[in-house]
Parts: C-alpha cells; structure tokens; sequence
C-alpha cells in the first residue's frame, strides 16, 4: 500500500490555497495573514484553517507522518526534486532573516523579516517530513530506489551549499555584504535580495505546478507562489518609501 506522504500538507494548503490567492488580490494580507504558523525550539506547528463552525488545527511534522494516507498517483521527480530544493530555499531565507532580526534599521524591514520566519520556518518542517514519509515508502515498496531520490532527507538540511544555481539564490558573495551591511544600506539590500529570492520561489512554484503530478505538492506550491508573489509587491513598494 503506497502513503500519501501529507495528509496534514494537504489540509493546509487545501485549505487555504485558494483563499491565499483571493484574499492576496483582495486584502493585500501577509503569509503571516494566510496561514498562522509558530515555531518553538522543541517542535514547528502549522494552524491550518477548517471549514465554518470548525475549529482550526495546530499540526506539526509528527502529524503529517500520522495522517498518511493512500495517494492516488506516485509523486513525480519533479514534485520531489521541488521539495528538496524549497527545504534549501526556505532555509536560505531564514539566514537573511537572522540577519534582519540583528541588523534591520527600519521597523517595517524587522516585521516584514519576521512574517517571513515566522511563516517559512514551520513550512521547512512540514516539506521534511512530506520528504521522510516519501523515502520510507519508496523504500518500502522498492520503488524509486534507483530513480534519483536516495538521500534527499540528507541532503536538504543544512544550508544553500551547491544550489546557487536555483531560482532565486543568493550568492555566498551577497550573503557575505549582507552579513557586513548595517544601517539603511542593510535594509535596502536585504529588500533587494529577498524580492529576487521571492520571485526565484514563484517560478520554482510555477514549474512544479506545470511539471508535477502530487496534489499536495501542486497545492502547497500554490499557496507559496500566492504568499510570496503579494510580499514582491510589499518589499517594491517599502523599497521606495524607506
């Protein structure tokens, strides 16, 4: 019996996909607007929103092995290359927002940085653990042994060593000016590097939507592109003002 790897990754982007695209264009509302997310140093959650006269659900990675559930048709290489290199994205992002939290001169640039984190950090443990549940089936039912995938639990943790090549990354050069960058200079260069980082993860989204055949995936890549799509316009416009 195959598992869906996130019965819990598509209750919240099923959830709340659609919504993040429509209140975008309506409300102009943050990530931290669409989906509440807290991380704590014991364990990430997720809030995912129900259905009317429902309460909302705290989720963490634990529940999303728990929920499995049979899938419908075996993720592709490109949903689970997209997760591999969204996990290292995602992480590259809380470096720049690290950063932020010490560095940030203007208090619009300080929260935009933790709306940031605050919403990618707990997004980092949910792909993880769509990521393991993946690999133990696929080792499970010896499918995909060969196929490319082995290791991607390893290798995803731990920085943007080796992906610099992926939409949206900044260099270890821009890293580097970012980390020694301090007053309105930091935070014009930070607004600068996340928009392209931002616009590097719509279009990994874009792809992954087009290429990819998981629900899930297809849905949580909605979501991303919508949240991270609205903050563009967000970031432009601080950029101009600050």
């Amino acid at each position: 019996m195959h598992r869906h790897p996130t019965r819990t990754l598509r209750t919240v982007a099923a959830t709340t996909c659609a919504a993040a695209v429509a209140m975008a264009a309506l409300t102009g509302c943050t990530s931290g607007d669409t989906v509440e997310a807290a991380a704590t140093e014991e364990e990430a959650t997720v809030i995912a929103p129900a259905g009317p006269g429902e309460d909302a659900r705290k989720l963490t990675p634990e529940q999303v092995r728990a929920e499995a559930e049979d899938r419908a048709e075996e993720p592709n290489e490109a949903d689970v290359d997209y997760i591999v290199m969204m996990i290292v994205h995602h992480e590259q992002a809380l470096e720049m927002t690290d950063l932020a939290a010490d560095h940030a001169h203007a208090d619009p640039v300080d929260r935009l940085s933790t709306r940031i984190a605050t919403a990618q950090a707990p997004e980092i443990e949910v792909m993880r653990a769509w990521l393991e549940a993946f690999e133990e089936d696929s080792e499970g039912a010896g499918d995909h042994e060969d196929g490319g995938h082995g290791g991607h639990g390893d290798a995803a943790p731990g920085g943007a060593e080796g992906h610099s090549d992926m939409p949206g990354m900044a260099s270890p050069a821009e890293m580097a000016a970012l980390a020694e960058a301090r007053g309105e200079e930091f935070d014009q260069l930070f607004l600068e590097l996340m928009i392209v980082h931002h616009e590097g993860a719509v279009t990994m989204s874009a792809d992954v939507i087009a290429e990819g055949v998981d629900i899930t995936v297809s849905e949580l890549a909605t979501e991303i592109a919508a949240q991270q799509a609205a903050e563009v316009g967000r970031m432009e416009q601080m950029s101009e003002e600050i």
